[in-house]
């Protein structure tokens, strides 16, 4: 399978989870027996899944049983040992990092732990960087993510820098810009690790609304029952190997 076209002008992201047949939800992500080894120790082993558009899924499991590991590969910065990875019909493979990054692009967000926002650049130019990267024109970006920003509660905050902002505010930024260039996929690693419980709650209730809203599937790495409630299906990784809660 090939990457995919380049995306259009107007930044929506480029390939689509094909259409199913009989009318059922386009699947969006599937892995299929994936494995991955860190020297003489497989992280991950035979990890099959499928995930729909409009599916939330929360991965459960403790530190260091793979579930970052697992995403990395969903994403394209690492590679499987073994098995397929498809993000909406088309390979995801961290050997071919040029491709990787394409598709990433266009189909993935990632919410990250720590945000990693961009310090040296304003909340309305971090959630539009997306954008820019697949070539959308400036102010198309602009507004986009000022609209997005706006929906979450952050309005009038557009051109102030990350740092004047509280934990739960950059949280919402973060999600902004993981949804900005409407993907099909968004991947979620302990959204609300740095959390106080009454912002996590905020923040997960945004992250199921703006998701469901878009139409994407969202797969969300936790500890946190809390956050895993907010899903429709409940996963645990253990000794590398996938199973149903």
């Amino acid at each position: 399978m090939t990457a995919g076209d380049p995306p259009g002008a107007d930044g929506r992201s480029g390939p689509r989870a094909p259409a199913e047949p009989d009318g059922a939800a386009p699947v969006v992500l599937r892995l299929e027996g994936v494995g991955r080894r860190l020297g003489e120790r497989w992280v991950l082993r035979e990890a099959s899944l499928t995930i729909v558009a409009g599916e939330r899924v929360a991965l459960l499991g403790e530190s260091g049983s793979g579930k970052s590991t697992l995403l990395h590969l969903i994403a394209g910065l690492d590679h499987a040992d073994e098995g397929v990875v498809e993000v909406c019909g088309h390979t995801m493979d961290g050997r071919n990092p040029d491709a990787s990054a394409r598709l990433r692009a266009r189909t993935v967000g990632f919410v990250f732990q720590a945000f990693h926002l961009i310090g040296h650049l304003s909340l309305l130019h971090n959630v539009a960087v997306p954008l820019l990267l697949l070539g959308t024109d400036r102010a198309t970006a602009l507004a986009r993510a000022g609209a997005l920003l706006d929906r979450l509660g952050l309005a009038g905050r557009h051109h102030s820098m990350p740092r004047e902002l509280s934990g739960g505010e950059q949280q919402r930024v973060a999600l902004a810009r993981a949804l900005v260039h409407r993907p099909a996929l968004v991947l979620a690693d302990e959204p609300t690790g740095n959390l106080d419980p009454a912002s996590a709650a905020r923040a997960l209730a945004l992250l199921a609304e703006e998701t469901t809203a878009a139409g994407a599937a969202l797969l969300m790495v936790t500890h946190s029952m809390q956050a895993a409630a907010v899903c429709t299906r409940r996963l645990a990784l253990d000794d590398g190997r996938l199973r149903a809660l």
